[in-house]
């Protein structure tokens, strides 16, 4: 299995942030040959694709695709519309924060579906987390459980018998564990973005809600932050 084109293939959303960083380098050491999907998907922070690009490259994918998605036009999140401002005060817990984009996991698992049929992949990893997941409905385990129903009927290699598998490496880490992971598997967390304000060097505004998380984190977990704060 030392021959990459032996190596099961799997398709692994890469965002640019630590968590996405570290699905990527556990896909690795589970011994699949990593196909990286990012999207440029009309996002408030360019940088974050400019990150997604070092950790593909860090980590040595055999194909890095990038696509371009339109949900900047439809809107209705912080992340996606300049009249929506980001939350630097904190998140209310028990609501759906406006950093919310609506639909936007259902649509990359989509097309990340789509590429894994193209590549005669039966794998797809994602770094969703449901326990630092800020409220967000797409990043549940119900969801990741009901998408896989779906692509059992909803593609070729489902209705023939084959199976499509939701990894979700992450899903009950705390932040502090899932740097502990990627730490471990050698990932150079400097090389991220996390912020949902950086600007365009990806220096980090540090007060929102995902730089709050990602500043515990590295704390919990006893290793220095290597984040650039604006």
């Amino acid at each position: 299995m030392n021959d990459k084109h032996q190596k099961p293939r799997a398709v692994v959303l890469v965002s640019g942030g630590l968590d996405s960083a570290t699905t990527l380098a556990i896909a690795n050491s589970e011994g699949y040959n990593c196909f990286a999907l990012s999207f440029d998907y009309g996002q408030r922070s360019i940088s974050e694709l400019k990150a997604a690009e070092r950790v593909a490259d860090a980590l040595g994918v055999t194909e890095h695709k990038r696509i371009h998605l339109g949900l900047g036009e439809i809107g209705g999140s912080a992340l996606t519309e300049d009249a929506i401002d980001v939350p630097k005060k904190g998140v209310q817990a028990d609501m759906i924060p406006v950093t919310y984009v609506p639909a936007r996991n259902t649509v990359f698992l989509s097309l990340a579906l789509g590429w894994a049929e193209v590549l005669d992949a039966q794998d797809i990893f994602i770094g969703v987390n449901a326990v630092d997941y800020s409220g967000y409905p797409d990043c549940r385990p119900e969801f990741i459980e009901q998408f896989e129903k779906l692509a059992a009927v909803a593609t070729k290699v489902g209705v023939e018998g084959g199976t499509l598998r939701i990894h979700t490496p992450l899903i009950e880490l705390s932040k502090a564990e899932i740097i502990q992971r990627g730490t471990a598997l050698g990932v150079d967390f400097a090389q991220t973005v996390s912020c949902y304000d950086a600007d365009i060097s990806g220096r980090a505004c540090g007060v929102c809600d995902s730089c709050r998380l990602r500043s515990e984190g590295f704390a919990a977990a006893g290793i220095p932050d290597p984040t650039i704060y604006s």
